[in-house]
């Protein structure tokens, strides 16, 4: 956990650089110093905004040629699973989750290793050390837990990091055991956060970006109803979007 804040600093651009999840794209972000007095407060006001949370730093694409980064979220209350949800959860009901605080253990890495090593052997993750998820976890400066899902002999099948806002959860990252995709338990994770979030009497599970071109990251519509924002206003996500992303060229 951060204990020295600084004084509140300007949002500022990052450089250019390749897209990591559409191929010919480049991107760019404004990025926020979160690390300030009353982080928490302005962590709430920029997720509303559809800023996401790395270590102690919020940030958005505002890429040039490109605005396939979709902000999405889960009204809870709403939320019903399909078919196929419902068969994910009746196939983990062996699985049993627990909030902990955002503390890393040697057990938590080498299940990130084996996921990274499986699901993201190109992504800048693939390379993290153990520092290095330590301080992804630990370094926070606003209102941060993890839920570690074990099955009953105690196996850690998943590890969900996530941030407590005002009026929801905010899924950071999850990753989980890579060898029993029969369990879909990327999906679990985020049918338990809906859970979770609707159980604590909040209205909203933030999913980060949803991008319809990237398999990577379109699986985010499947949890109906979902709210997209676009041009400031959070709206009902309606199948099926045009892609949402041009080229220069285009």
């Amino acid at each position: 956990m951060v204990s020295t804040l600084r004084q509140p600093q300007f949002f500022y651009t990052t450089p250019p650089q390749p897209c990591p999840y559409l191929p010919g794209q480049m991107e760019r972000k404004v990025i926020a110093d979160l690390a300030v007095p009353n982080a928490d407060a302005l962590h709430n006001r920029l997720s509303r905004a559809g800023f996401r949370r790395s270590h102690t730093l919020a940030y958005t694409p505002v890429c040039e040629t490109c605005s396939a980064c979709t902000p999405i979220r889960v009204p809870v209350q709403r939320f019903e699973p399909d078919r196929t949800q419902r068969r994910i959860l009746r196939h983990n009901a062996d699985l049993h989750a627990c909030g902990l605080p955002p503390v890393t253990t040697p057990e938590q890495y080498a299940l990130f290793r084996r996921y990274q090593t499986a699901r993201h052997t190109e992504g800048d993750m693939a390379t993290m050390t153990a520092d290095d998820y330590r301080n992804m976890v630990e370094d926070t400066p606003v209102e941060t837990m993890l839920f570690e899902f074990r099955t009953g002999d105690g196996e850690l099948m998943i590890v969900s990091l996530i941030d407590r806002l005002e009026d929801g959860l905010s899924a950071v990252y999850s990753f989980y055991n890579p060898d029993l995709p029969r369990r879909s338990l990327g999906s679990l994770a985020i049918l338990f956060l809906i859970e979770e979030t609707a159980r604590l009497g909040l209205p909203h599970l933030y999913l980060g970006y949803w991008i319809q071109e990237s398999r990577k990251m379109s699986y985010k519509s499947r949890f109906r109803p979902a709210e997209i924002l676009r041009h400031g206003v959070w709206r009902t996500l309606e199948a099926p979007l045009r892609p949402n992303h041009t080229t220069a060229s285009a």
